[in-house]
């Protein structure tokens, strides 16, 4: 198994995931150009991905689909109304573009989206599944519902939305209509949520976790990984040993290579 987030944050968003040699990319924010440079640098040519996966239509989620389509014909799943709202979709290879259904497997990864709250057309998280291993990618989210809670449970990794510090959003340069679409159920998830979700998952004996889509002005990686990880062992959390906190980056890759 392998996970790779080649970007995260509101400049951009796109995670690599392998498992049982299945190659998958989720979301596509960044340019084509740096997503075959990223590939690069961890080994994989991008001319292997077996599929992409697209959570929402959002700029950041898709600005390099165009190209990548294009360029590389990868097939591409979303749902039908995301596809609508795409700002991209008629200027995409019709062939590529594929309609995510309940339950479907690409190579040898079943795949299971799940709906997500979040002020897009039809937002999902999803569930990879490959031999024992389980992977949960789930991003702007404005709460976690129990199905979201439901979806992360027991898995072996997880990529979570830790976007804000609460006070650092109130007291910043924001203004107030867009404090409260962050701050509100179809926004984004702050820190102290991201770690009260983790507290009370039901999770196996180890768990790795990354703090992803954190906000550059209203956060920063030392202070989502402070919060979650004090609320984790405030609630008899041992890090590094149920759970390993992991940092994403906008601009860096941040990576994880097991071997099961």
């Amino acid at each position: 198994m392998q996970i790779h987030v080649l970007a995260s944050g509101s400049t951009g968003n796109a995670t690599y995931i392998e498992m049982e040699n299945t190659k998958l990319l989720v979301d596509a924010g960044i340019s084509a150009r740096r997503i075959k440079q990223s590939l690069d640098k961890i080994g994989t040519k991008i001319e292997d991905i077996d599929g992409v996966l697209i959570t929402h239509e959002h700029r950041d989620h898709v600005n390099g689909l165009t190209t990548l389509l294009k360029k590389y014909n990868l097939p591409t799943y979303t749902q039908p109304d995301t596809w609508q709202a795409m700002y991209c979709r008629n200027a995409l290879p019709e062939t590529c573009c594929k309609l995510l259904s309940d339950s479907f497997t690409i190579g040898k990864v079943k795949i299971e989206p799940f709906s997500i709250s979040h002020d897009a057309a039809d937002p999902v998280g999803f569930r990879l599944y490959a031999g024992s291993s389980k992977v949960c990618v789930a991003t702007d989210l404005g709460f976690v519902t129990p199905t979201v809670k439901a979806a992360l449970a027991l898995s072996d990794a997880v990529v979570l939305e830790a976007n804000h510090d609460v006070d650092m959003l109130k007291n910043g340069s924001y203004p107030w209509y867009l404090k409260k679409r962050i701050m509100s159920n179809r926004g984004h998830l702050a820190n102290t949520d991201a770690g009260w979700t983790l507290a009370r998952l039901d999770r196996k004996a180890h768990t790795h976790v990354f703090l992803a889509h954190l906000s550059q002005e209203n956060n920063s990686l030392e202070l989502a990984e402070k919060t979650v990880a004090d609320i984790l062992t405030t609630q008899g959390c041992k890090l590094g040993q149920d759970i390993t906190l992991h940092r994403t980056y906008p601009e860096q890759i941040s990576g994880l290579s097991e071997h099961k």
